[in-house]
Protein backbone atom coordinates (compact mmCIF):
# COMPACT_ATOMS: atom_id res chain seq x y z
CA UNK A 1 0.00 0.00 0.00
CA UNK A 2 1.35 3.43 -0.93
CA UNK A 3 0.69 6.59 0.96
CA UNK A 4 0.10 9.78 -0.95
CA UNK A 5 2.99 12.24 -0.76
CA UNK A 6 5.69 9.76 0.30
CA UNK A 7 7.64 10.35 -2.89
CA UNK A 8 7.50 14.07 -2.32
CA UNK A 9 8.62 13.64 1.29
CA UNK A 10 11.49 11.38 0.20
CA UNK A 11 12.60 13.95 -2.37
CA UNK A 12 12.54 16.74 0.21
CA UNK A 13 14.59 14.64 2.65
CA UNK A 14 17.10 13.74 -0.08
CA UNK A 15 17.34 17.40 -1.15
CA UNK A 16 17.99 18.49 2.44
CA UNK A 17 20.66 15.81 2.83
CA UNK A 18 22.30 16.94 -0.42
CA UNK A 19 22.35 20.58 0.75
CA UNK A 20 23.82 19.52 4.09
CA UNK A 21 26.50 17.44 2.35
CA UNK A 22 27.49 20.37 0.13
CA UNK A 23 27.66 22.69 3.15
CA UNK A 24 29.87 20.23 5.04
CA UNK A 25 32.11 19.78 1.98
CA UNK A 26 32.56 23.55 1.51
CA UNK A 27 33.19 24.16 5.20
CA UNK A 28 35.49 21.16 5.41
CA UNK A 29 37.55 22.27 2.40
CA UNK A 30 37.97 25.73 3.87
CA UNK A 31 38.98 24.26 7.23
CA UNK A 32 41.43 21.90 5.55
CA UNK A 33 42.88 24.77 3.52
CA UNK A 34 43.34 26.85 6.68
CA UNK A 35 44.78 23.85 8.54
CA UNK A 36 47.50 23.56 5.92
CA UNK A 37 48.73 27.07 6.78
CA UNK A 38 51.33 27.75 9.44
CA UNK A 39 50.57 30.15 12.28
CA UNK A 40 52.59 32.79 10.41
CA UNK A 41 50.50 32.34 7.25
CA UNK A 42 47.33 32.73 9.33
CA UNK A 43 48.60 35.99 10.90
CA UNK A 44 46.93 39.27 9.99
CA UNK A 45 48.06 42.81 9.22
CA UNK A 46 49.50 44.34 12.41
CA UNK A 47 50.65 41.00 13.85
CA UNK A 48 54.37 40.46 14.44
CA UNK A 49 56.61 37.49 13.68
CA UNK A 50 59.94 36.16 14.83
CA UNK A 51 62.34 34.55 12.39
CA UNK A 52 63.66 31.46 14.18
CA UNK A 53 65.65 30.23 11.19
CA UNK A 54 66.20 32.28 8.07
CA UNK A 55 66.43 30.43 4.77
CA UNK A 56 65.75 31.26 1.14
CA UNK A 57 63.61 28.11 0.81
CA UNK A 58 62.75 26.82 4.30
CA UNK A 59 62.39 29.57 6.92
CA UNK A 60 61.04 28.85 10.38
CA UNK A 61 58.90 31.66 11.78
CA UNK A 62 56.36 32.15 14.54
CA UNK A 63 53.90 34.87 15.53
CA UNK A 64 54.98 36.78 18.66
CA UNK A 65 53.72 39.73 20.66
CA UNK A 66 54.81 42.95 18.94
CA UNK A 67 56.39 44.26 22.16
CA UNK A 68 58.84 41.32 22.25
CA UNK A 69 62.42 42.06 21.20
CA UNK A 70 62.13 38.97 18.98
CA UNK A 71 59.28 40.58 17.00
CA UNK A 72 61.61 41.26 14.07
CA UNK A 73 58.84 41.97 11.54
CA UNK A 74 55.35 43.45 11.58
CA UNK A 75 52.93 42.27 8.89
CA UNK A 76 52.13 45.29 6.72
CA UNK A 77 50.11 43.57 3.98
CA UNK A 78 48.73 40.12 3.16
CA UNK A 79 47.73 38.78 -0.25
CA UNK A 80 46.21 35.64 -1.76
CA UNK A 81 48.37 35.93 -4.88
CA UNK A 82 52.02 36.76 -5.47
CA UNK A 83 52.58 40.48 -5.14
CA UNK A 84 55.63 42.70 -5.26
CA UNK A 85 56.05 44.42 -1.92
CA UNK A 86 57.14 48.05 -1.57
CA UNK A 87 60.89 48.64 -1.42
CA UNK A 88 60.98 49.16 2.35
CA UNK A 89 59.18 45.85 3.01
CA UNK A 90 60.49 42.30 2.97
CA UNK A 91 58.54 39.77 0.89
CA UNK A 92 57.53 36.54 2.61
CA UNK A 93 56.10 33.66 0.63
CA UNK A 94 55.11 30.43 2.33
CA UNK A 95 54.83 27.25 0.32
CA UNK A 96 53.42 24.00 1.61
CA UNK A 97 52.83 20.75 -0.27
CA UNK A 98 53.71 22.37 -3.59
CA UNK A 99 51.24 25.25 -3.24
CA UNK A 100 51.75 28.73 -1.90
CA UNK A 101 49.66 29.41 1.19
CA UNK A 102 50.71 32.97 2.06
CA UNK A 103 52.12 36.13 0.52
CA UNK A 104 53.07 38.70 3.16
CA UNK A 105 54.80 42.08 3.05
CA UNK A 106 56.78 42.60 6.25
CA UNK A 107 58.04 45.85 7.79
CA UNK A 108 60.99 45.85 10.21
CA UNK A 109 59.93 46.06 13.85
CA UNK A 110 63.32 46.53 15.50
CA UNK A 111 63.63 47.48 19.16
CA UNK A 112 65.94 50.23 20.35
CA UNK A 113 69.00 48.70 22.04
CA UNK A 114 68.54 45.27 20.40
CA UNK A 115 70.85 43.61 17.90
CA UNK A 116 70.01 41.82 14.67
CA UNK A 117 71.65 39.73 11.99
CA UNK A 118 71.21 40.88 8.39
CA UNK A 119 71.46 38.38 5.56
CA UNK A 120 70.74 39.43 1.98
CA UNK A 121 69.13 36.05 1.22
CA UNK A 122 67.11 35.44 4.37
CA UNK A 123 66.39 38.90 5.77
CA UNK A 124 66.64 40.05 9.38
CA UNK A 125 66.83 37.88 12.44
CA UNK A 126 67.07 38.76 16.14
CA UNK A 127 70.58 38.18 17.52
CA UNK A 128 72.14 38.44 20.94
CA UNK A 129 74.48 41.44 20.90
CA UNK A 130 77.34 39.20 22.10
CA UNK A 131 76.80 36.69 19.26
CA UNK A 132 79.11 36.70 16.25
CA UNK A 133 76.18 36.74 13.81
CA UNK A 134 74.92 40.10 15.17
CA UNK A 135 75.60 42.61 12.39
CA UNK A 136 74.01 45.81 13.76
CA UNK A 137 72.50 47.37 16.84
CA UNK A 138 69.48 49.68 16.84
CA UNK A 139 70.79 52.88 18.42
CA UNK A 140 67.50 54.76 18.09
CA UNK A 141 63.97 54.03 16.88
CA UNK A 142 61.93 57.05 15.82
CA UNK A 143 58.22 56.34 15.31
CA UNK A 144 56.04 58.66 13.26
CA UNK A 145 58.86 60.15 11.15
CA UNK A 146 60.88 59.12 8.11
CA UNK A 147 64.07 61.20 8.29
CA UNK A 148 67.58 59.78 8.48
CA UNK A 149 68.86 63.23 9.52
CA UNK A 150 67.29 62.58 12.93
CA UNK A 151 69.95 59.92 13.57
CA UNK A 152 72.87 61.06 15.71
CA UNK A 153 76.59 60.81 15.03
CA UNK A 154 76.72 57.43 16.82
CA UNK A 155 74.69 55.93 13.95
CA UNK A 156 76.49 54.83 10.81
CA UNK A 157 73.45 53.47 8.90
CA UNK A 158 69.71 53.89 8.89
CA UNK A 159 66.57 52.14 7.68
CA UNK A 160 63.34 54.00 6.99
CA UNK A 161 59.86 52.61 6.53
CA UNK A 162 57.14 54.72 4.88
CA UNK A 163 54.14 52.93 6.41
CA UNK A 164 54.07 53.00 9.34
CA UNK A 165 56.48 55.96 9.34
CA UNK A 166 59.56 54.78 11.21
CA UNK A 167 63.27 55.60 11.19
CA UNK A 168 65.77 53.11 12.61
CA UNK A 169 69.22 54.51 13.40
CA UNK A 170 71.77 51.70 13.33
CA UNK A 171 75.27 51.36 14.67
CA UNK A 172 78.03 48.87 15.32
CA UNK A 173 77.22 46.02 17.68
CA UNK A 174 80.13 46.89 19.97
CA UNK A 175 79.70 50.64 19.55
Amino acid sequence: MKFPGTRLLARIVLALLAVAAVAVAVTGCSAIEDASKSDTAKAEVGDCINVIKGSAVDSKTEPVDCSSEKAVYKIAQTYDTKTDCAQDYTSYEETMNGGTTAFLCLAPNFKQGSCYADNSLTGYQFADCAATEASFKVIQRIDGQVDELLCGSDSDKFITVADPKTTFCLGKVNG
